[in-house]
């Protein structure tokens, strides 16, 4: 689903970061941070070039419905507009950086439809960084939809 790649490792890029973790790796932190903010603004440009940047070749996605994908399948639905995006909000970062990987956690707001269905809602995210290089790629990501409590 391509919600996954717009705020999987690379989340919706109108967000800025709220309450994230304080660490000793706050410039690597904030790097991260603004990697997934501009994945939020690619996706609602429909900027498939930044995600074949930021993506690795063998990316892996788990999207809410818990279907799992590549990175290919989520470019292929940027690309038809079978999702289209309104709005992609992100907050609640924590990054937990381990020397070339790290972790991303945050929550993400989004109206938008995918193949006809309204995907609005807030979900949660973790995605998956490694660093090869000077160059962090996201390998993973997974997301989880929010529920209200009635």
């Amino acid at each position: 689903m391509v919600i996954a790649l717009a705020t999987p490792c690379l989340v919706f890029g109108q967000a800025k970061p709220s309450n994230a973790a304080p660490s000793r790796n706050s410039s690597v932190e904030q790097a991260l941070i603004k990697l997934e903010e501009d994945g939020n603004d690619a996706a609602l440009k429909g900027d498939t070039a930044f995600f074949d940047r930021m993506l690795a070749d063998d990316f892996v996605n788990t999207d809410p419905g818990g279907t799992v994908s590549g990175k290919e399948q989520g470019m292929a639905d940027l690309k038809s507009g079978v999702a289209k995006i309104a709005s992609l909000v992100n907050d609640d970062y924590k990054v937990r950086v381990y020397g070339k990987a790290a972790v991303v956690t945050y929550r993400s707001t989004v109206k938008a439809i995918y193949k006809g269905e309204d995907i609005s809602g807030q979900y949660r995210w973790t995605d998956t960084w490694i660093k090869h290089g000077r160059t962090w790629q996201c390998v993973a990501s997974h997301g989880s939809k929010i529920y209200e409590k009635k």
